[in-house]
């Protein structure tokens, strides 16, 4: 059964048993979900051509991931420590809504997460207080869409899941009905 199915068919009535909801609408739901990355280390020893390859590789990997063309995202103030200039690409970021978010977290689920080294689950503080669960991959190719082999470079990614729920509980709830994995 597909995500999108099961939110409908499973996740629905359970919530609204469990918590009283009186409407269907009152459900919490995924509202999007974010992927996003830095170029850091990566870029910070490179200069010109090489750093453009690097981003270019990334931009590659994060948009076969996500079925979405990633948006870079840039410096708003120079830091000289970091050795970072105003306007400088240091990332880049997609948001996924509707069908290409459900397939994201159905890959993530069922693919991404098992394929993980040393998963164990995933801990219950990664909801944060606003209900929002935020994943963290330490590298690309755990997904199915990279070819291992062919990955010169091997970079993190963040997924911030973001719902409409009310509490943390509402938000574990609909999390575990949904079928990720999270320690008891």
């Amino acid at each position: 059964m597909r995500l999108k199915e099961k939110y409908t068919k499973e996740v629905i009535p359970a919530m609204m048993k469990k918590f009283g909801y009186k409407n269907k609408m009152a459900v919490p739901k995924i509202q999007k979900v974010v992927v996003n990355t830095s170029f850091g280390r990566l870029m910070a020893t490179q200069k010109g051509e090489g750093a453009k390859k690097i981003q270019e590789a990334i931009l590659e990997d994060l948009s076969l991931i996500c079925g979405q063309r990633p948006v870079l995202t840039y410096a708003k103030k120079s830091i000289a420590g970091f050795k970072i200039r105003k306007g400088q690409p240091i990332g880049a970021k997609v948001t996924l809504r509707r069908n290409k978010m459900w397939d994201f977290l159905e890959r993530v689920i069922n693919v991404a997460l098992p394929r993980t080294r040393d998963f164990q689950g995933i801990p219950k503080k990664s909801i944060d207080e606003s209900s929002n669960l935020t994943l963290a991959f330490k590298e690309q190719i755990v997904f199915p869409e990279i070819a291992p082999e062919k990955a010169n470079l091997i970079f993190g990614f963040e997924a911030s899941i973001v719902t409409t729920a009310k509490s943390r509980e509402e938000a574990m709830e609909l999390f575990k009905i949904l079928g990720f994995p999270i320690k008891r």
